[in-house]
């Protein structure tokens, strides 16, 4: 039985439509990553998914079940949001004592996993201190502590490395494949495309619905469009000409050159257009980044 089932699902705010028919499915020991920019309403589909909001449309079912009729499955997800949800004023160690209290955990219970989190989390030296005087990095490993003390079957993570830095972020998901290869599903949200390339399987999203889904490898491997890394003198005037050509899809600055996307077909005018200018082009391999950019273009 999969963890995760979502079907057409829609939701509207106003004249927003947050969810426009999102469909996915997240198995047991899978991380599924929903990408996208903000605004793409990845943050309605977890509180969809946790049963924090109705649906206008569509189906939801966790674990089998949905969580907008059956508080009961609630018991079984863990969800960490993309804002603050620990008690600032509260120690380490106080904040797990309430989140234990509130999953109903017995003080065995609670002092085994507990232990088993600092430890893994590295929090353990830190338990005094309290929530609001943590780095962010170890905000967020507390946050997830909490998340995983009632050992979910089913993870929702919100954009959980948002403001996090480098080596946190990687520790962080160091702990997500931990998890998952006990079996538990996690479906994180992130606007990073270099986290994508670390869940099993990503759903790229814009505007309230899926635009491609896969294995990161497969997609890079579908990857059909041609990426032209330009630098030189003009570099910028020539990034402002390609981007009135037909078929060229992007061109964004890229480490100090400027890096293009663009159909097969327009190969051609490209190059003349180049020709122009004092520059030096190379077609380079497509990274996840473009992946994307080449969806979100086919879909405007």
């Amino acid at each position: 039985m999969s963890a995760i089932v979502l079907s057409d699902v829609r939701r509207q705010f106003g004249d927003v439509q947050a969810l426009a028919g999102l469909s996915l499915r997240v198995e047991p020991g899978e991380i599924y990553g929903l990408v996208g920019p903000d605004g793409a309403g990845k943050t309605t589909a977890i509180r969809a998914i946790s049963g924090l909001i109705a649906r206008d449309a569509g189906e939801v079912r966790v674990l089998g079940v949905d969580p907008e009729h059956d508080a009961q499955v609630r018991e079984h997800l863990g969800v960490m949001p993309q804002r603050y949800s620990l008690y600032g004023d509260l120690s380490i160690a106080e904040n797990l004592s309430f989140f234990a209290d509130l999953f109903c955990l017995s003080p065995s219970t609670y002092a085994a996993r507990a232990e088993r989190l600092l430890g893994i989390t590295r929090l353990r030296p830190f338990v005094d201190r309290r929530a609001d005087s943590l780095s962010g990095g170890m905000y967020k490993k507390l946050a997830l502590a909490c998340a995983l003390l009632h050992e979910p079957k089913v993870l929702l993570l919100d954009e959980p490395t948002n403001g996090v830095d480098p080596i946190s972020r990687r520790e962080l998901w160091a702990l997500l494949h931990h998890f998952v290869s006990d079996g538990m599903a996690v479906l994180v949200s992130t606007p990073y495309m270099d986290e994508a390339a670390r869940c099993h399987r990503v759903g790229l999203m814009r505007e309230g619905r899926l635009l491609a889904e896969g294995t990161p490898r497969a997609l890079i491997e579908a990857f059909d469009e041609t990426v032209v890394d330009i630098g030189g003198l003009d570099a910028e005037a020539a990034e402002a000409a390609l981007l009135g050509l037909p078929g060229v899809m992007t061109a964004r600055p890229f480490g100090g050159r400027v890096r293009v996307l663009h159909r097969a077909a327009a190969g051609p005018s490209v190059a003349a257009t180049l020709a122009g200018f004092r520059v030096t082009s190379i077609a380079v391999a497509p990274d996840f980044e473009d992946v994307f950019l080449a969806a979100s273009a086919g879909a405007a």
